[in-house]
């Protein structure tokens, strides 16, 4: 039989957590918000009252305000949000343990070999039409709504759940019904279900996919299935035909073991800030910060050395920019920030008003590349052996006790450890057609 794989997605995690922890904020609007003295004051959540008031993601606080005047706003706890974020996954682990995170607060699970789910199910289990054999809807929604109520029951937070037969449609199916509902996309039904939906529902379409599928005429997701093979890979490349199975419910993608790893393919961390950036040392100084946070990580990885670094940035009129860079492999901050700004110099002169900004590096040598004379004449690895020290320092007196001189111009940044406050969690993904 067709696998059975349930997406969850944990409604307004941040925001749930905190009202559970604090019983006075039950039916308050309320935001996480970052430190407002550190300009770091933006929504990371809401809950659903908030939400309803339309604040946000993203909004800085005064905006929360403006939308919603009685808003409660709480600092971010997020050593609480991963004790929370283990304790769900060892619910699931009772049923399986096919448990792939995407994310803090979102997983898939491939449950299709449950022994413990599958009996408790009185109704009929499978349903025929057109001589093939199909797994009822009743019985799919049984299985998403019987792990969405252990979780309510036992930890008082809900989740919505998707069910269908591979990840994408599940995964597209946990955002039908939120909060705290299950979606079923079967294999009998699923084109009634999802064909009329807008194409960037689909995983994976980010903004720039989705603008040209539409300049293709491809604005649903059943236009998308229907599309010419040779029409999407002369457009989009082998992301095309990929785009294509996704829409045509054609994804095989294993759900991994929970012990499994996935391999890194790119490292990045990124910041939307309360007030536009208009001053270009500014910039420079916070792409420092992200450089920072992103070498940290990428030593820790055991990846080695990346040769690309990517530079995003979002300006004042939410539009996004992209750009990235082949470099010399590297792992030191001074030179991910210097390649960074490089690539913001290149593609942004004053004035302007920048909202968001993102640092990543990928093309990893997992260890095997030789350093030439000439960059072991240039200090590198002296360099290198010095940002580990301070790693080293930072893990054990504090991210602020010592730092770049670039960073500490600015008191506020110096305190800004993007590294241990910001959770990674993928998304929407735009695959670029060009190096720059």
């Amino acid at each position: 039989m067709e696998r059975i794989i349930i997406h969850s997605d944990l409604n307004n995690f941040y925001a749930s957590v905190e009202r559970k922890l604090n019983p006075e904020l039950a039916g308050k609007p309320v935001a996480v918000c970052g430190s407002k003295e550190q300009r770091h004051g933006i929504v990371l959540a809401k809950c659903e009252r908030a939400k309803k008031f339309g604040v946000k993601t993203g909004d800085a606080i005064w905006q929360a305000q403006r939308k919603c005047p009685d808003i409660v706003i709480v600092p971010p706890h997020f050593d609480l949000y991963i004790k929370y974020s283990k304790m769900v996954r060892a619910i699931y682990a009772r049923y399986t343990d096919l448990i792939e995170n995407y994310g803090i607060d979102e997983c898939w699970l491939d449950i299709s070999k449950s022994t413990l789910l599958f009996p408790k199910y009185d109704g009929e289990k499978f349903i025929e039409e057109n001589g093939e054999k199909f797994y009822s809807d009743g019985f799919l929604r049984h299985l998403g709504d019987v792990i969405r109520n252990t979780v309510k029951s036992e930890l008082g937070l809900t989740v919505s759940c998707g069910v269908s037969f591979n990840k994408v449609y599940a995964k597209l199916g946990s955002d039908l019904k939120k909060p705290d509902g299950t979606s079923v996309i079967s294999s009998a039904h699923y084109k009634q279900i999802i064909f009329g939906l807008p194409v960037e529902e689909l995983l994976y379409v980010g903004k720039a996919t989705c603008e040209k599928l539409k300049g293709m005429g491809l604005n649903t997701i059943g236009r998308l299935a229907a599309a010419d093979d040779e029409k999407m890979f002369k457009a989009f490349g082998k992301v095309g035909i990929t785009l294509l199975k996704n829409a045509r419910g054609e994804d095989d993608d294993p759900v991994r073991h929970m012990d499994d790893r996935r391999e890194m393919k790119s490292i990045g961390n990124s910041c939307t800030y309360a007030e536009d950036i208009t001053n270009p040392r500014r910039i420079k100084r916070l792409l420092y910060v992200l450089s920072e946070s992103v070498a940290a990580r990428l030593r820790e990885s055991g990846q080695g050395l990346a040769d690309t670094v990517h530079l995003w940035v979002r300006d004042s009129e939410l539009h996004d920019f992209s750009a990235q860079k082949k470099v010399r492999h590297t792992a030191l901050c001074g030179e991910i920030a210097e390649h960074a700004y490089s690539l913001f110099e290149s593609n942004f002169k004053p004035p302007f008003k920048i909202r968001s900004l993102g640092v990543t590096v990928s093309g990893f040598d997992n260890g095997k590349s030789q350093l030439t004379f000439d960059e072991t004449n240039g200090n590198y690895a002296k360099r290198e052996k010095v940002e580990r020290c301070v790693d080293e320092i930072r893990k054990k007196h504090g991210y602020d006790k010592l730092q770049r001189g670039i960073v500490a111009e600015d008191p506020n940044e110096m305190h800004t450890d993007v590294k241990s406050t910001h959770l990674i969690k993928p998304a929407k993904i735009d695959y670029p057609e060009d190096e720059n």
